[in-house]
């Protein structure tokens, strides 16, 4: 069993779950090779601290938080906060609606601050209050971004043409 620290098993995990885990990284803005590295070290920040997974949740969903909260210590590291700004105007993904959108395109359309309390929210399911402690803002704030962030996304999914005729819920 993975959480006795049966490192065969653990490596099962790692396979299943690293995809999701990187997906997630991308989504809070790292770029490919900061997601791998940043999955690696909450791979094995999870696997030494095996014994405190309680089965309350997904492994899945522990170790994709494992990985948002490392990923934000390493951006608050970096001293990149103290330059975000509700000013900043995100990217025109579509200006005259002619290409589909996927969810990480719309994301992209979303100011840095705003992509990572979504991301942090329904990509690795912490509470607003947990996003509010972990990048140190205000609840009220985090609560601001993550609706005007989710409302953004709405717009912007609902407005683009789908493949097959089915719209992205967000």
């Amino acid at each position: 069993m993975a959480a006795a620290g049966g490192r065969r098993e653990f490596g099962e995990l790692v396979r299943r779950h690293a995809a999701s885990v990187r997906g997630l990284l991308r989504r809070m803005g790292a770029d490919p090779a900061l997601a791998d590295d940043v999955a690696q070290d909450a791979f094995i920040q999870a696997f030494e601290r095996c014994a405190d997974f309680r089965g309350e949740g997904t492994f899945s969903a522990w170790v994709r938080r494992i990985a948002a909260r490392l990923y934000i210590k390493r951006r608050q590291k970096e001293a990149r906060w103290t330059e975000l700004s509700e000013a900043e105007e995100p990217v025109t993904l579509m200006p005259d609606g002619a290409r589909s959108l996927d969810l990480d395109d719309a994301l992209k359309g979303l100011s840095e601050i705003e992509r990572m309390c979504v991301s942090l929210c329904h990509g690795a399911g912490l509470t607003q209050a947990e996003i509010a402690d972990a990048l140190k803002l205000p609840l009220g704030t985090v609560k601001s971004h993550v609706k005007r962030g989710l409302d953004k996304l709405r717009a912007q999914l609902a407005v683009a043409p789908t493949g097959q005729g089915r719209r992205a819920h967000v």
